[in-house]
């Protein structure tokens, strides 16, 4: 029988190196005052704040009083130093989500640009509230209204990524299927749709659709999202949300893989203002 795949640990590292880069920036510290203040090597701090060393639980509690940070803070950041199952730095907003939903949610705020390939739904971030809805009620059969509710209201806030004063870049691909089919009924998917033509007006928005005549295609093999980062030292990352669970690729030919694939389907797809036409045509057909 094959070992469960292990939880990759750069994904918790990220996290806390991302929160102690905040934490920080909001104390007005360079590394080279931290450096003085606690007697920690820049070249060590330079490490653990590029999630390329875990920190020793003595040092990262040294960060964490130069820091001031307040008790939560402290709560969340030292059991993701362990390494424990305890509930990450985003969960006490939705504390009912999976860890590796969080992590995503995390990633994806600090994003300069996300690449989200889909072939069966409109992108979550593109995603309005009803179709939301249907889409995580059909995929979570047996969850508790209060579990889907807490989902929609995530995959919602979400969203602020794309109105912020510096949003992020999406570029969504969908393969046609996503558009023609009829979650929730024509009501919700013609708002779905109208949704999707104001976004794709967005300058920070690109939107392409794959068309059914263009047969088989790289993405039939299943959706993704790869993110890139405004710092150049962050390295890239891919997310695949698979039935067996979420994984995060950050290695230098997953990215690889990843980013040519979605150049590929970029190619294969209608350009974005053609896309455009038909997002349109299907929305009269909807009226």
């Amino acid at each position: 029988m094959p070992e469960k795949r292990p939880r990759p640990p750069t994904v918790r590292l990220r996290r806390l190196a991302a929160e102690l880069r905040k934490l920080r920036a909001s104390a007005g510290l360079t590394r080279e005052d931290v450096t003085e203040r606690t007697g920690i090597n820049e070249v060590t701090l330079y490490r653990i704040e590029r999630s390329r060393a875990r920190p020793q639980k003595r040092t990262l509690v040294g960060l964490l009083d130069l820091y001031q940070a307040d008790e939560r803070q402290r709560t969340d950041l030292l059991a993701l130093q362990s390494g424990s199952n305890d509930q990450g730095w985003l969960r006490p907003y939705h504390s009912e989500l999976p860890e590796e939903y969080t992590a995503y949610i995390g990633f994806e705020t600090e994003a300069r640009t996300v690449r989200n390939y889909e072939s069966l739904f409109i992108p979550g971030l593109a995603q309005t509230e009803a179709y939301a809805l249907e889409v995580i009620k059909a995929g979570l059969p047996m969850a508790s209204q209060k579990e889907i509710a807490q989902r929609v209201q995530a995959r919602m806030e979400r969203q602020a990524v794309l109105t912020r004063d510096q949003p992020i870049q999406l570029w969504g691909i969908v393969d046609e299927a996503a558009l023609r089919r009829q979650v929730g009924g024509p009501h919700v998917m013609r708002e779905q749709v109208r949704h999707l033509l104001r976004l794709a007006a967005e300058p920070h928005v690109t939107f392409q659709v794959i068309p059914f005549g263009k047969g088989a295609h790289a993405g039939m093999t299943g959706s993704f999202v790869h993110m890139d980062f405004p710092d150049p030292d962050d390295p890239e990352l891919v997310y695949l949300d698979t039935p067996a669970g979420d994984l995060f690729l950050e290695s230098e030919a997953e990215i690889r893989r990843y980013k040519s694939m979605f150049e590929h389907l970029q190619a294969v797809a209608l350009g974005p203002n053609d896309s455009m036409e038909l997002l349109a045509r299907v929305a009269e057909t909807r009226e």
